[in-house]
C-alpha cells in the first residue's frame, strides 16, 4: 500500500504511528512510535516527535521543534522554529520520571512563537498567541497575547492573528476578517 504522506529520504518514522494523508515530513526528523499525526501537517527540517504524541490536521510545525509525550495538539496549531514542550516538571538525569509525563495540550488554532518553551501541564487556549521566546509557566486563556519570561498576557488576538482593540462596550472587529468579539468577565470569545 502507497503512503499518501511524504516522508523525505533523511527523516524516521518508528513503528506504529498513524499520518495523515497529504502531510509531510522534511529532512532529518524523527517522528518516534505510536505517534499520530492529522492530515495536511507539514513537519519541518530536525524535528523531534516523542511517542504518544497526537497532532491534529493542518499543524505546523517549524524546524528545530522537540515535542515530547504527553503534548497533544489539536487541529491548525502553529509551532514556531525552535520552540519546545517539556514533559517532566523536576527532571532530574539520575532519577527515572518515565510514567510521570505531565499532558499539555494546545488546542486549536493557537500559534507558539520561535524559541518559546512550555512547561509541562499548562494548556494552551484555542487560538491563543505565545510571542517569541516566551516562556509559558501557567495555562493560557483563548485568544490571550502572552510574551516574555515568564509568560504575561498583554492583550487578545483575533482568529486570523490580529492584535484586538476593545471599545466601551467590550467589542472589537479583527481588520482583515472584520469578525465581531467580546470581551467579558476578562474572557474573549468570537460574536
Amino acid at each position: 500500500m502507497e503512503n499518501k504522506f511524504f516522508a523525505h529520504e533523511t527523516a524516521i518514522i518508528d513503528e506504529g504511528c498513524v499520518i495523515g494523508s497529504g502531510t509531510k515530513i522534511w529532512h532529518f526528523s524523527h517522528v518516534m512510535s505510536n505517534c499520530t499525526i492529522g492530515e495536511n501537517c507539514n513537519i519541518g527540517q530536525n524535528v523531534v516527535i516523542s511517542p504518544e504524541v497526537v497532532l491534529g490536521k493542518n499543524v505546523k510545525v517549524q524546524n528545530n521543534v522537540s515535542i515530547y509525550t504527553g503534548v497533544i495538539c489539536e487541529d491548525d496549531v502553529f509551532l514556531g522554529p525552535s520552540m519546545v514542550f517539556t514533559n517532566v516538571t523536576n527532571p532530574r538525569s539520575a532519577v527515572n520520571r518515565k510514567g510521570q509525563y505531565e499532558r499539555t495540550i494546545v488546542k486549536k488554532g493557537a500559534s507558539i512563537g520561535a524559541n518559546a518553551t512550555v512547561v509541562c501541564g499548562h494548556d494552551i487556549g484555542e487560538f491563543a498567541f505565545i510571542g517569541a521566546g516566551a516562556v509559558i509557566t501557567k495555562t493560557v486563556k483563548p485568544y490571550a497575547l502572552v510574551v516574555g519570561n515568564p509568560a504575561r498576557q498583554i492583550g487578545w488576538m483575533s482568529e486570523f492573528g490580529h492584535h484586538l482593540e476593545f471599545d466601551s462596550q467590550g467589542i472589537a472587529i479583527c481588520p482583515e476578517s472584520k469578525e465581531k468579539y467580546v470581551l467579558e468577565n476578562n474572557s474573549v470569545k468570537k460574536k
